[in-house]
Parts: C-alpha cells; structure tokens; sequence
C-alpha cells in the first residue's frame, strides 16, 4: 500500500483525526482511547494499524451508546458474555430478559414465535392482545439487535377465530400471521426484505376437502407453507466512522444507500485509494463490516448459495411422531433445522451472537454452536420443554463430548 512510515502510522491517524474525535468523545474517553491504541505503534504493517484502529474505534462509540440505556442486568450480562464452548440457555419471559441485556449486543436474531392460540402453551383472549405482546418483543428485539444486522423470522397463517367479533365457530377464519407481522416490524423500526416461501410438502390433512361436495364455493387450499421473512435493521447512526483505506475520520457524509444507513466519503487528499476524478472512498458502518470480512474462511459454499437461490425453498417439517404415535422430541412444535442454518450461515461470522428469544427445543442454539457462534436461546416453559431441550442437544452431539463437558450447557434462571 505505501513504503513504511518513519513514525508509527497510528499516530498519523491521529494527528489527521484529532479535531472529530474532540466532537466524538469526551476527553476523558479521547484519553482511555489514546491509551488503547498506543499498543498500534509497535505494529509495523499499515493494514494491520488500520484494521485494529477502526474496531478499537467502533468498540468506543459502541460502549458509549450502550451506556444511554440504563436497565441492564449484571449478571444476566455476566452470563452471556462468560467465555465458553457451550450453548447458553435462558429460563424466562423473553420480554423481560432482552430488557436486561446490552442495546445492540446481538449479532443475529432467528426465530419462529408461538403462533396464536395454536397450542395449548401459547394461548391469548383475542388476536390484539397477541399482536400487542408481539410488539413489545419486537421492539425490545430492535434495541438489542446490533447496528445494520438482520432478523430471521418464521411464522405461518393460521385457521382460528382473532375473537375479536364473535367466539362461535363461524367466527373462525385464516389469519395472516406473516402480513401482521411485517406491519409490526416496520412499525417498530426494522426494514421488511425478503419473504422466503417454505414449501412444507404435500398436504397430510383432510380439513377444507369437503370430498362430498366437489361444487363451486366448498372447497379451499389446505396451507401448506410458512414465511421465512428478512428484516434489516438500520438506526441513522451520525457517527463518523474511519475510511477503511487510510483510517482517518477525516470524511464527509454522503448520500444514504438503504433508509436509516449513513454513508461517508473520505477526504484525505493522502489517502491510498483516489478515483480517477479525484474522489474519496465511499462506505459506511455497514461495508465496513461486510467488506473487511471478505475473507476465504468466510466464504459460503456454492451448493448452499444454489439451495437458497430462489425463495420458494422446499423442505420437510421436523418428524417428531414415531411410529408408535409418540412424540419423540417432547415438543408440539419443534424448529427444524434448515432455518437457523440458512440463517447463521448468511447472515452471522464466527464468534458472534445467535439469539433466539423462542428457544423452544433449541434448534437455533445448537446450529449457532455447530457453526462456531454463540447459541442463546431464551425459554419460558422451563417446566414444560427442559428435558425435550436437553435432550435435543446431547442428540445434536456425541455424547462422550457432551460427558467430557466439551459441549456444556449453561442456563440460567431468570426472574
């Protein structure tokens, strides 16, 4: 990139940077961020200075926003970032333990909520009510989800009455789950960007058949898919970041590329990389991330990239009856795999946070551990789903690791 500098580069950056960091950070913090990358100036490779320098320099505005809310719980913050090779489990309301965690500490987020009154564990007096204590989840979901980072989300139309209107069986009909749901996470600040189809394969049921009156009006299609929707969050973050080419703050805004993401353009005139008309390099917090993580061990398979091309993706339901009409994996409605896997394998990198605030069985934290994340999943019905739970997880590994403590699992009370 350039011949090596006399002088270690971090302080060049510095010296270029030190009228926005004045606006940026306190001087308290402009002193423990001085004192953090002091340790720079014994790195030699310009690259190296600059990678280290722009995620020192995202941890500080990091910590600084995470300090704006107030109703973190220690130990609950303690647990999650305890260093282990485990599956993290949480016992409680969802609702109350995101309320506990650190604003944008979650990497990832992947779930499929209960679906309204469809089991007897998920059970609400009218459909308002359900929605509403969906939002209040969403909403605590976007404070906890980090900056520019996604959120997987199942859920299927139901057949049952929102008893709204009436409580008599005529009053029951199909519900879109998924078009409510949209409105509520747009509503609540996230970007709606995807709708994958799971086509869950041939139909099982006789309901809605109506065999004996093959007529016009009596017949209607049994459902036989769910919504696997994209959301994105982007907060507008006025922050300015460092140019990944040279590393100064030395950089002016630019027009937004996606609503809520802001871009900059770098104007060191000494900077590495110039177009040929004299211009900056352009990015934002969100290239940062993505484009510095280009990297080989990163690198998504062909094969996986070709099974979710199109977004009508075919794949069964979880078996959970055997043949003797028992269930097999203690729990009415249990995740199947292909869902955290598409999702951590598209939208995580190793060593980050896969949350799922409907742990159920905990497929999502087991598929985030097998792929070198950090799984948490979040449970209510301790009572109800622990040993389904447990037992799911020694059966997604072998046992003599399990024994040995190499898959441990940690859980947690919450009240």
């Amino acid at each position: 990139m350039m011949e090596e500098n006399r002088l270690p580069y971090i302080d060049k950056i510095i010296e270029i940077s030190h009228p926005y960091l004045i606006n940026i950070f306190s001087k308290g913090r402009r002193n423990e961020l001085l004192d953090k990358v002091e340790v720079l100036k014994n790195i030699e490779n310009v690259n190296d200075v600059i990678t280290e320098w722009t995620k020192i320099f995202i941890e500080f505005v990091k910590e600084d926003f995470q300090r704006l809310y107030q109703g973190t719980n220690e130990e609950l913050i303690n647990f999650i970032e305890q260093k282990d090779d485990g599956l993290k489990i949480i016992w409680g309301n969802c609702l109350d333990v995101m309320k506990g965690m650190k604003s944008e500490s979650i990497h990832l987020m992947v779930t499929s909520p209960p679906y309204y009154n469809a089991r007897e564990y998920s059970q609400w007096r009218n459909m308002n009510d359900y929605l509403a204590d969906m939002r209040k989840i969403i909403k605590e979901s976007y404070r906890v989800l980090d900056n520019h980072r996604v959120f997987v989300f199942n859920v299927g139309d139901i057949f049952d009455n929102d008893k709204l209107t009436t409580k008599s069986v005529w009053g029951k009909r199909r519900i879109p789950l998924g078009a409510y749901f949209i409105k509520i996470f747009e509503e609540e600040g996230f970007t709606f960007v995807d709708d994958f189809i799971w086509d869950k394969g041939e139909v099982q049921s006789e309901r809605h058949k109506n065999g004996n009156k093959p007529y016009p009006f009596y017949q209607y299609p049994m459902n036989c898919y769910e919504h696997l929707m994209i959301f994105h969050k982007h907060r507008l973050d006025e922050t300015r970041y460092p140019c990944p080419v040279c590393g100064t703050l030395k950089v002016n805004g630019n027009t937004q590329s996606e609503v809520g993401l802001k871009s900059w353009e770098c104007k060191n005139l000494e900077c590495f990389e110039r177009s040929k008309s004299n211009r900056g390099k352009r990015f934002s917090l969100k290239t940062i991330m993505t484009q510095g993580s280009q990297k080989e061990e990163f690198t998504i398979s062909d094969d996986f990239i070709k099974k979710w091309r199109r977004d009508i993706i075919k794949f069964s339901p979880v078996i959970k009856i055997n043949s003797k009409g028992e269930n097999k994996l203690g729990h009415t409605a249990p995740f199947p795999e292909d869902i955290p896997e598409f999702a951590v394998k598209m939208f995580s990198y190793d060593g980050e946070y896969v949350l799922d605030p409907f742990g159920g069985s905990f497929t999502s934290a087991i598929v985030a551990k097998r792929l070198n994340r950090i799984g948490i999943g979040i449970e209510l019905n301790k009572n109800m789903f622990r040993e389904c739970g447990i037992n799911n997880i020694k059966n997604n590994f072998e046992n003599d690791l399990y024994e040995n403590n190499a898959i441990a699992i940690s859980e947690m009370d919450y009240e």
